[in-house]
C-alpha cells in the first residue's frame, strides 16, 4: 500500500469517527439501581438526560441510601455509554486500540 492510499484511508477513518462521535448524542442508554427504584438515562456522549426516583425510595431518615442508589445508577449508565462509544470506535477502526478517542 502506498503512502497516498494510506493517507486516504486515514482521512476516511477520521470522517467516520467524527460522524460516529456526532451520532453518540442520539444513542440512549439506561441503568437502574435498587431494583429499579432509581433509573438514569444518558446519551452515548456521556450526558445524563434523566433521573427518575420511585417515591418508595425516598426515606427522609435514610438519605444516604438514596444517594448511594443515585450514585450507583449514574456510574452504571456512564459505563454503559462508554461501552457503546468504544464499540462504535472498534467497528470503525476494525478493533485497533486508539487511546483517547472516546
Amino acid at each position: 500500500m502506498d503512502m497516498q492510499q494510506l493517507m486516504e484511508q486515514a482521512r476516511l477513518m477520521q470522517e467516520q469517527l467524527a460522524t460516529a462521535q456526532d451520532n453518540m448524542g442520539n444513542v440512549e442508554v439506561e441503568a437502574t439501581a435498587g431494583g429499579g427504584m432509581v433509573r438514569v438515562t444518558a446519551t452515548g456522549d456521556m450526558k445524563i438526560t434523566s433521573i427518575s426516583i420511585d417515591p418508595g425510595a425516598v426515606d427522609p431518615t435514610d438519605v444516604a441510601m438514596l444517594e448511594d442508589l443515585v450514585l450507583t445508577a449514574v456510574n452504571s449508565v456512564l459505563a454503559k455509554a462508554s461501552e457503546v462509544a468504544n464499540e462504535q470506535v472498534a467497528d470503525i477502526t476494525s478493533g485497533l486500540n486508539i487511546p483517547g478517542l472516546f
